[in-house]
């Protein structure tokens, strides 16, 4: 977590625990994004990264300054339990990735919202991004889901 960011909403639902920085958008495909020296940087929050479990490996398949779009296939990201396409979710441009997790991707699941980020894009967040306590309401509805899923059929 960023210096000075103490400004968190704190949720709890099922077995999952996590404080939401209210400095940040968040999309429903669980991405976050903080406007940072002009330009949007973009993480997986910390419920994507439970999902994903313990990140071993991603990489990048677009070039800097290339036109991005939201929910364009930016690259992919491997963890213990899964394997996702990493999704744009700014209209702009891409800048770039976070070069720091080359050697320490593992840092994502330390600190997803802070230096684990994934990549910096310029341009205009995607319009179904939400703030902290939209994302909340959006964790609820996600975690029910799974919940009801794992309820013997009756």
């Amino acid at each position: 977590m960023e210096p000075g960011e103490a400004n968190t909403l704190f949720y709890k639902r099922s077995h999952f625990v996590t404080r939401l920085p209210l400095s940040r958008l968040y999309s429903p495909s669980h991405y976050w994004l903080v406007e940072h020296s002009g330009v949007w940087r973009i993480g997986l929050t910390k419920f994507a990264t439970r999902m994903l479990g313990e990140i071993v490996d991603y990489g990048f398949d677009i070039q800097p300054n290339a036109a991005v779009k939201p929910g364009q296939a930016l690259g992919w990201i491997e963890g213990f339990k899964a394997v996702s396409d990493v999704f744009c979710v700014v209209d702009g441009e891409f800048v770039g990735m976070n070069t720091q997790l080359t050697q320490n991707p593992e840092v994502i699941d330390r600190d997803c919202y802070g230096d684990g980020w994934l990549y910096e894009a310029s341009g205009k967040p995607d319009a179904n991004c939400v703030d902290a306590p939209g994302y909340k309401a959006l964790l609820d509805a996600t975690i029910d889901k799974l919940v009801e899923k794992q309820q013997p059929a009756e």
